[in-house]
C-alpha cells in the first residue's frame, strides 16, 4: 500500500531535503524514524527538494509499506521521536500510483525581509537594512510571470531535462513589518527562487530597472542575474495535486 505524508520542518539545522552520505538531511532524519517504529527499511520521495537551510510548511513525501497504518496512532509516535524542527501533520492511504513528486501540479515559496532590525526573527527571515522600491519590485514580478525559461536563474551544471516553469503568480507584498514575495509553479529550478529575489532586490535597490529584467532572463546566463538571497528566510508553503490531500 502506497501512503502519504504530510509535515513541516525548520531547515535550519539540516543540509537540505535530500539525504547526502556525510551530512544530516530532512529526508535521512524522517526516513529513520519511520523505518524504526515500523520495523521496515523505509524509503520516502518527496514532492521537491528543499536546499540547505531552506524550509517547508507545507511537504509532501509518499512511501509504500503492506501493513494499514493508523495515523491516529503512529503521528504522535513519530513526532515524539523525530527533533523538533520536524513535524508529521498527518498519514493517508493513496492509490498504489499516486506520486508525491510527479503528481504535483503547483508548488507555492514564499520569502522574507525585514528591514527594520528585529532580534527574534533573523534566523527566519532576511534583514535587509537599504530602503527598497517596492513598486519596482513588483513591475519586475509581473514581467517574470510573462517568460517560461528560466536558465539565467538555474544552478549551473544541473541535471534538468527543461528549464521551462509555468509561473503563475509572482508578487511582493508588505504583511505588518515583513516584505514577502510569494512565487506559485507548475515546477521550480534548483536555487531559482533565490536567485530571482536577489536579482529583484538588486531592482529595488536601484541597482538596475525593472525592463532590464527581460535582457537577463533572454541572456540564459547565471551569470547576469542577480545574487542568490540567503536561504535561511525561503520557505514552500504549499503544494497542490489533482486531488485531495487532506
Amino acid at each position: 500500500m502506497r501512503y502519504f505524508i504530510k509535515l513541516a520542518y525548520n531547515g535550519t539545522n539540516y543540509h537540505g531535503w535530500q539525504t547526502q552520505p556525510n551530512a544530516v538531511s530532512v529526508q535521512e532524519t524522517v526516513e529513520k524514524a519511520l523505518s524504526l517504529l515500523l520495523k521496515n527499511k523505509i524509503e520516502i520521495v518527496a514532492a521537491g527538494r528543499t536546499d540547505s537551510g531552506v524550509h517547508a510548511k507545507e511537504m509532501f513525501a509518499h512511501f509504500d509499506f503492506e501493513e494499514t497504518i493508523d495515523g491516529a496512532y503512529w503521528i504522535p509516535k513519530l513526532n515524539s521521536y523525530l527533533p523538533k524542527d520536524i513535524v508529521i501533520y498527518s498519514i493517508f492511504e493513496v492509490n498504489a500510483e499516486a506520486h508525491a513528486r510527479f503528481d504535483a501540479i503547483e508548488r507555492t515559496y514564499e520569502y522574507l525581509i525585514h528591514s527594520t532590525k528585529n532580534a527574534f526573527i533573523n534566523e527566519l527571515s532576511f534583514y535587509h537594512f537599504y530602503p527598497l522600491n517596492v513598486e519596482k519590485m513588483n513591475e519586475a514580478a509581473k514581467i517574470v510571470v510573462e517568460y517560461s525559461d528560466f536558465e539565467c536563474f538555474s544552478k549551473v551544471n544541473t541535471d534538468v531535462f527543461t528549464f521551462n516553469c509555468k509561473i503563475k503568480k509572482a508578487v511582493w507584498e508588505q504583511k505588518e513589518n515583513q516584505l514577502v514575495f510569494t512565487i506559485t509553479a507548475d515546477r521550480f529550478l534548483r536555487n531559482m527562487v533565490r536567485a530571482i529575489v536577489g536579482t529583484m532586490i538588486n531592482i529595488g535597490q536601484g541597482k538596475i530597472e525593472p525592463e532590464h529584467l527581460r535582457t537577463i532572463i533572454e541572456s540564459k546566463n547565471r551569470s547576469q542575474a542577480g545574487f542568490s538571497a540567503p536561504a535561511h528566510a525561503l520557505y514552500l508553503t504549499q503544494i497542490l495535486y489533482p486531488y485531495s490531500t487532506e
